[in-house]
């Protein structure tokens, strides 16, 4: 259960207060939002996510169900069954299910990050005031009624290009009846059709929107005065709960590559496929998928880097005194340069911090939060491949594409 917007966390003593961080719901706002407040199908203090996705699985798929009775008990794939069809499954079930139940795990995880920016506090006190605007602009974004109109527009297209398909079947199914004057789509199709994969598609696009809104929001924190140290216990200068994000979107992934790796098994029925084929389509895949999250997170690249390197020239000019020191009360002189006299400094051993400056890394990327998202991207792919692939020649792919 999400907090009310109007509900602020108290910073702790001494800490930074949090920009309106914790204003930033990702899942509230905009035009569908309000329509589903105006139908009480959630509150402003809780997204209902369990019930909400539950109501829309049984209108997307369980109302095609009852339309297409009798013959949606029938299992019989050359009769193109509904039970039977994976495109059914996985959009209408899985798909819009997952979708929805991940708008408050995302929710939830999002906030918590931008909250530990300003209480750790990474932002420097100078750069507050632009990171609340970054905030503000980020929340109106959210809830542009223009960008839910374009979701909406690409659900409707989606709704043409599904009718075009059922068109042309060449065979009769829960969708269509295949008659000598034609294709006579059934009134389970027209729901689909009109509800079912409008539902779906604009579902994902709303997504997909309001991760860029977060990712832009991300990009812009990132150009600010951070205070970074590179000998964080985290290897990524304090900034490693960042790179953990993607772990809220593992149920918005694995709904996507669900309705994916369905068609791809549409596709494979009547063909033959080797093992390489299936690891260029799940490598392609996971490519897209990582790049996904590595957009909004590449921007803490530059930062780091300058870091990295900064923190290596200061320390190793430091190393450098601290060491000839030691060499000169060690043996009485330098071995090399000794003609200059140099000053006998009380200074630090920098070793620990240059070796940890060393070996920091100016990538946000996290195995803890890698694996999760891998997984669920690529489980639907290798479930697909099974049907047509040994169990163990899928599973080998599965496993070296996850221990990259």
């Amino acid at each position: 259960m999400t907090e009310p917007i109007s509900q602020k966390a108290a910073a702790p003593a001494g800490h930074a207060p949090s920009l309106g961080f914790g204003d930033f719901l990702v899942s509230h706002g905009g035009p569908f939002y309000q329509l589903q407040a105006q139908l009480r199908l959630l509150r402003e203090n809780s997204l209902r996510a369990g019930r909400r996705a539950a109501l829309f699985v049984a209108l997307a798929w369980a109302v095609p169900f009852l339309l297409g009775l009798p013959r949606s008990f029938s299992l019989d794939h050359g009769q193109g069954a509904y039970l039977a069809d994976l495109s059914v499954w996985s959009k209408f079930f899985i798909g819009i299910g997952a979708f929805v139940l991940a708008e408050q795990q995302v929710e939830i995880a999002l906030r918590a990050k931008l909250k530990q920016l300003a209480f750790a506090p990474i932002i420097a006190p100078s750069s507050m005031a632009r990171a609340a605007s970054f905030v503000a602009i980020a929340l109106r974004r959210r809830d542009l009624w223009t960008a839910e109109l374009v979701c909406l527009i690409l659900a409707i297209g989606a709704s043409f290009l599904s009718y075009g398909n059922f068109e042309a079947l060449p065979a009769g199914s829960w969708a269509v009846e295949h008659l000598p004057t034609g294709n006579r789509i059934t009134v389970a199709g027209w729901w689909s059709i009109c509800f079912s994969l409008p539902l779906f598609v604009f579902l994902f696009t709303r997504g997909i929107w309001r991760h860029l809104v977060w990712a832009h929001l991300l990009r812009g924190l990132a150009r600010l005065e951070l205070r970074l140290v590179a000998n964080h216990p985290d290897g990524k200068a304090g900034l490693g709960f960042l790179a953990r994000y993607p772990n809220a979107y593992v149920l918005f992934v694995f709904g996507i590559s669900c309705a994916i790796a369905a068609q791809i098994a549409k596709h494979f029925v009547n063909r033959e496929v080797s093992a390489a084929t299936l690891t260029v389509v799940m490598a392609g895949w996971l490519i897209i998928v990582l790049a996904f999250f590595a957009y909004p997170l590449s921007a803490f690249t530059p930062p780091l880097a300058r870091l990295k390197e900064s923190g290596l020239v200061v320390l190793g000019a430091q190393a450098t005194r601290f060491y000839r020191s030691a060499e000169r009360k060690s043996i009485g002189r330098n071995i090399l340069a000794d003609r200059a006299p140099e000053p006998d400094e009380e200074i630090a051993d920098p070793y620990k911090l240059y070796d940890a400056n060393a070996k920091l890394s100016t990538m946000l990327v996290s195995r803890t939060a890698f694996v999760p998202v891998a997984a669920a991207a690529l489980v639907p792919f290798a479930i697909a491949g099974a049907t047509k692939l040994p169990y163990k020649e899928v599973f080998s792919v599965l496993k070296k594409l996850l221990l990259l």
